[in-house]
C-alpha cells in the first residue's frame, strides 16, 4: 500500500491538534500487520479491528475518549450510514482520495461533505474541530 497525495502532511498537522484512529475492516489477528504497514509509512495512529458496519466502534472510541468534535472518514457509503445511526453527532466526510478511483464513486448520502483531496480535508476537520470547541466554551 502507498499513501495517496497529501495524506502524511495533513494526517501530521491534525495528529497535533487530535487524537487519530485508524479504524479498519480487518480481522483481529490482522491488527499488528495493519500496525507495522502504517508505521513503515511514518503513520503513527492506533489502529482498531473491526467487522461489519463502524458505527458501534465509533460510539464505543467516542465513549472512551469523550471528544468536544469527532470526525469520521471513510470511502464507502455504507459505513457512513452505521456511523450516522450509531453516533449521529460525528461529523461525517465520504473521501475517495485515490485520483484514479474518486470519479467513479457517488457522494455517500449519509456523509456531511465530500472532499477527496487530503488539503481540502484538513481545512474543513481543522473547522469541525474549531466549531467544536466553541460549542463547549
Amino acid at each position: 500500500q502507498t499513501l495517496v497525495p497529501h495524506a502524511a502532511e495533513a494526517l501530521a498537522a491534525l495528529a497535533a491538534i487530535a487524537d487519530i484512529v485508524v479504524l479498519t475492516n480487518l480481522a483481529d489477528h490482522h491488527q499488528t500487520g495493519r500496525e507495522a504497514q502504517l508505521d513503515a509509512l511514518g503513520l503513527r495512529h492506533r489502529v482498531v479491528t473491526n467487522q461489519g458496519g463502524k458505527g458501534t466502534p465509533v460510539a464505543r472510541l467516542l465513549d472512551e475518549y469523550g471528544p468536544s468534535a469527532a470526525v469520521f472518514v471513510d470511502d464507502l457509503a455504507q459505513h457512513h450510514d452505521s456511523v450516522a445511526r450509531h453516533a449521529p453527532q460525528v461529523h461525517r466526510l465520504h473521501m475517495i482520495s485515490e485520483p484514479s478511483l474518486a470519479p467513479a464513486v457517488a457522494p455517500a448520502p449519509a456523509a456531511h461533505a465530500r472532499i477527496d483531496d487530503w488539503r481540502d480535508a484538513e481545512r474543513w476537520i481543522v473547522a469541525r474541530f474549531a466549531d467544536g470547541a466553541s460549542a463547549r466554551a
